[in-house]
Formats: C-alpha cells, structure tokens, sequence
C-alpha cells in the first residue's frame, strides 16, 4: 500500500501526482508544488493472456510527515486506494 495516503504532503507532492497518474485516478491537486526527498516506488507488474497491469506503490520518502488519514479528509465517502 501506498504510505501518501497517510502523508500531510499527499495533495500537494508531485511524486503522488505521477502515481495518480499511471493508477489513470483523478488528481488531489492540478499544481502540485511539493517535491518529496528520495522517494522508493514499488512497480508491481502483472502479466494476463492480453494485458499487463501495473501497480505503483510509494513505500519510503524522506519528506513522509504522518498525517493519518489525510487522504481519507480530501476524498470522504471514496474509497481508499490499495
């Protein structure tokens, strides 16, 4: 699981905009102008008989600063990325 879900930073990172982004999700933020230190991205790659899916997942980010359920705050009632 992606740890921006639960970041202070997570509607204003560009590294969680580029995540939206390959997930083809609607963005936190149009702009985003926070760019996160040494962030470690997960690609889980699945192989099926006509298509390959793609998983991206940020695990570790020098800029985390815990915000628990920041996400949660700027999408209520949707559900939570996994």
């Amino acid at each position: 699981m992606c740890i921006c879900i639960n970041c202070h930073y997570v509607d204003r990172c560009t590294t969680y905009h580029a995540v939206e982004h390959q997930h083809q999700q609607p963005h936190l933020t149009e702009s985003p102008d926070f760019e996160a230190t040494e962030p470690s991205i997960n690609v889980n790659i699945r192989t099926a008989a006509d298509y390959v899916e793609m998983e991206w997942d940020v695990v570790g980010c020098e800029s985390f600063l815990e915000e628990a359920g920041k996400w949660i705050k700027l999408r209520p009632g949707e559900p939570v990325p996994t």
